[in-house]
């Protein structure tokens, strides 16, 4: 069952601390689902390996590396390979459950389980990685690039935290 520290995938909450800066509901409620509901919801066979890795990835708060999914796994289910891993976190993009980000100048692939819009906060001093509601930014005359059609963006804004 996923930490108390983390999320569900796609619910949000606003930041009890005023800031601009999501918090997300804590996902070990009664009626909440298991991380083996979500996958078969998703068509995905819930095995033990695929469970363990989408109780972390589902659920966290944080933007991991493919190797930070790696290693927080290994801690409570030491028999999972690293391709494993790898192999787990590409379906679960494929079936919409991740989505990939490349939000550093690391050129390091993240992956953000929280699939409802919205942008992206770096911290320049900390390297955390915070989801901003799509509603607090304005992107203006997307629809107006000549010889673009767009289908998705997002923005990624760098600073740092007051």
């Amino acid at each position: 069952m996923p930490a108390s520290n983390q999320r569900r995938p796609g619910t949000v909450k606003a930041a009890l601390d005023r800031s601009q800066f999501w918090t997300h509901s804590n996902p070990v409620e009664k009626s909440g689902p298991r991380s083996d509901v979500v996958l078969k919801r998703q068509g995905i066979r819930p095995s033990a390996q695929r469970v363990a890795i989408a109780d972390y990835v589902l659920w966290t708060e944080e933007h991991p590396t493919a190797d930070a999914v790696f290693a927080r796994v290994l801690e409570t289910f030491p028999m999972v390979s690293r391709a494993t891993v790898y192999n787990t976190l590409n379906l679960f993009v494929e079936k919409g459950l991740l989505r990939e980000l490349q939000v550093r100048d690391d050129g390091v692939v993240r992956y953000d389980p929280l699939m409802a819009r919205h942008h992206h906060f770096l911290d320049e001093d900390t390297g955390k990685i915070y989801d901003v509601p799509w509603t607090d930014l304005r992107v203006s005359n997307v629809e107006n690039l000549k010889g673009f059609s767009v289908t998705e963006y997002q923005v990624v804004l760098r600073g740092r935290r007051k």
